[in-house]
């Protein structure tokens, strides 16, 4: 038997957290002697404190650190990969708007009086295999937004968050910061999705991928709007719809997937063209309400046009051909262009479209 003080040195553990780990029945002593209290513990129990000691350099929580604890070796294993990959993708949204606040704090504010405005089409189709439409497509005056619902009640979920934002779609935003405002309202957007539940989580607070996959239970669904501000457009994206920006016949694509296949691609280990066969392309890494959503300022410029679908257009159309549908359409004429390619393409999905131009009010 090892004291707690030669313990501690053995497993780089203070003595201090030995006996907060036995108070938490997160690490207990082998022996407590009756009468002083002291604490002694077996040298078989080293093993279980170094991986203590390794999951709290990781910053994992003491509550999920018991959880792992109690796991065989290849379970505890792939809970440590998920946690890991939760800790990345957070870190790549704070990233994400640490670089945002920076370009917006150093931008002169725009000076120019051009009067812009919206001029926009939504529409979403069932698609030629799916037996029920869970899209949800809307465009007004100011929101643009599309979002793809997945679960047996992915239906209700998509609409629940789009319906949560329509408060937005007014003559003049409410005061405040624009992100602010944003981002209260996808908070109302994933309160509305849980309250659909039935008060449960439309994801999983450690959800894995496969939890998350589209047409698979649990409940829940991705979001990808715009606000206009009238020179400006707020941002807010989570999961796999996208938008695009076609500007001067160059088109970007504005969003980022969320997507276990995006992250390999980003990791290097898939290429663009692998990832359109990639039996896992459906796998969602965030969905509204598992994760902080990525939230930016776009500047607009008259002649711009924008493009929000669900992935049952770009799953199944290049973004070459997007372009080229894009490119010399009306929004009405480009949003039915669309979903005819993806319908020809097999339509295997629920298809969404919104497209709306930049224009001079004058």
């Amino acid at each position: 038997m090892l004291t707690i003080g030669a313990f501690a040195r053995a497993c780089r553990l203070s003595p201090k957290a030995l006996r907060l780990y036995d108070e938490l029945e997160l690490l207990r002593p082998a022996r407590v002697d009756p009468h002083t209290g002291y604490r002694y513990y077996a040298v078989e129990q080293l093993e279980q404190a170094r991986l203590v000691a390794w999951l709290r350099r990781l910053g994992m929580p003491l509550a999920r650190i018991r959880e792992v604890c109690a796991l065989e070796p290849a379970a505890a294993a792939a809970e440590i990969r998920a946690y890991w990959a939760e800790v990345e993708a957070e870190t790549a949204a704070r990233r994400d708007l640490a670089a945002f606040l920076v370009d917006h704090l150093q931008t002169e504010p725009r000076k120019d009086t051009t009067m812009l405005e919206l001029r926009y089409f939504a529409h979403s189709d069932r698609g030629r295999v799916r037996p029920a439409n869970q899209d949800t497509a809307y465009a007004g005056t100011r929101l643009l937004a599309v979002a793809d619902g997945f679960g047996p009640a992915g239906a209700p979920a998509s609409s629940a968050a789009v319906e949560a934002l329509r408060f937005l779609d007014t003559d003049e935003l409410p005061a405040g910061n624009v992100l602010n405002l944003l981002e209260e309202a996808v908070r109302g957007a994933t309160d509305a999705v849980r309250a659909m539940s039935h008060g449960t989580d439309s994801g999983v607070s450690h959800a894995t991928a496969d939890a998350m996959s589209h047409g698979t239970a649990p409940n829940g669904t991705t979001l990808t709007a715009l606000l206009w501000t009238g020179s400006r457009l707020a941002l807010v994206h989570i999961g796999d719809s996208r938008a695009y920006l076609l500007r001067d016949g160059t088109l970007s694509r504005i969003t980022h997937d969320h997507t276990v296949v995006q992250s390999l691609i980003d990791e290097g280990r898939l290429t663009e063209e692998e990832a359109t066969a990639h039996p896992q392309r459906s796998l969602l890494l965030k969905a509204l309400g598992t994760a902080t959503p990525d939230l930016r300022l776009h500047d607009a410029a008259p002649g711009d046009r924008y493009l929000l679908c669900s992935d049952g257009l770009s799953g199944v159309v290049s973004d070459d051909r997007i372009q080229r549908l894009l490119t010399a359409s009306a929004p009405d004429e480009a949003v039915h262009a669309l979903l005819d390619a993806a319908n020809t393409a097999g339509g295997p999905d629920n298809i969404s479209c919104v497209v709306a131009d930049v224009v001079d009010a004058a």
